[in-house]
C-alpha cells in the first residue's frame, strides 16, 4: 500500500513544446496548440484513476503576450472553445475549476465564461487548476503588497494570499520538452516540490506519462531539509 507522504495530492504542469510538435511536422503552431489542447482533456479526464486532487497547467503566462498576435488570438479562441466544450464534462465528472494570475484582465467574454465555470464547477472534488496571464514574480508581489496591508509580512501571511492559497501544497511539478527550468512558474509553492524534466513534447503528453511520473514520485524520498 502506497504510503500518504508518497502520494502526489497536487501536480504541476509546465506544458511545453506545441510549436517544436508543429514545426517537426511541417504544420502551423496553431495545429500544436490544438494538439496540446487534445492533450489537457485526455489528461483530465484520467484524473479520476489517479490519487491527483489537484492538477495545475501553465496555459498562458503574463510573458506570453510578446508573441505574435495572430498566434495569441488563436491561444485565446482555444480557450474559449475549450471552455465551452468541456465545461459540461468538468461538471458531470466533478472537476471544479480554479484560475491562477490576473486573469480578470483578459477579455471580457472571457472572463465572463470563466466565472461562470467557476461557480458551476464549484462543488467538484477534484481540481483542475489553470494558469492564465500568470508570472510566479508578480503573484508574490501581489502576495506582499496584501500581507502589508494586513500588518506585519511573513510567510504565512504572503502563503495566505497567493492565488493557490486554497490549493493543496505542491508535490510535484512537471516540465515537458527537455527544457529544464522553471519559467517564472509557481516559484514560491515549488520550494519543496519535486521535479520531473520530461523529454516528450506537450502534444504527445499521455495520461501513462502523468501515471509513471506518478510512480516515480513515490520513489523519492522527501527531506523538506532535513536529513
Amino acid at each position: 500500500m502506497t504510503t500518504p507522504d508518497k502520494v502526489a495530492r497536487h501536480v504541476a504542469i509546465i506544458m511545453d513544446g506545441n510549436g517544436r510538435w508543429a514545426k517537426r511536422r511541417h504544420l502551423p503552431r496553431a495545429m500544436g496548440h490544438r494538439k496540446g489542447v487534445d492533450a489537457v482533456r485526455e489528461l483530465v479526464r484520467s484524473l479520476k484513476d489517479t490519487p491527483v486532487e489537484c492538477l495545475t497547467l501553465y496555459a498562458f503566462s503574463s510573458e506570453n503576450w510578446k508573441r505574435p498576435e495572430e498566434e495569441v488570438d488563436d491561444l485565446m479562441n482555444l480557450m474559449r472553445k475549450f471552455i465551452k466544450s468541456d465545461l459540461p464534462e468538468f461538471i458531470a465528472n466533478d472537476v471544479r475549476l480554479h484560475i491562477l494570475g490576473d486573469w480578470r484582465a483578459l477579455a471580457p467574454d472571457i472572463v465572463a465564461m470563466l466565472e461562470d465555470a467557476i461557480a458551476q464547477t464549484a462543488k467538484g472534488t477534484r481540481t483542475l487548476a489553470v494558469a492564465l496571464n500568470y508570472g510566479a514574480h508578480a503573484e508574490i508581489v501581489h502576495a506582499a503588497r496584501k500581507a502589508a496591508a494586513e500588518g506585519e509580512i511573513d510567510e504565512q501571511a504572503i502563503e495566505r494570499h497567493l492565488f493557490s492559497a486554497e490549493l493543496p501544497p505542491l508535490d510535484l511539478l512537471i516540465r515537458t520538452s527537455g527544457e529544464v527550468r522553471l519559467s517564472n512558474f509557481l516559484l514560491w509553492q515549488a520550494a519543496y516540490a519535486e521535479m520531473l524534466f520530461l523529454d516528450v513534447l506537450w502534444p504527445d503528453f499521455t495520461p501513462d506519462h502523468l501515471k509513471q511520473a506518478l510512480a516515480e514520485f513515490a520513489e523519492r524520498e522527501r527531506r523538506f531539509g532535513g536529513r
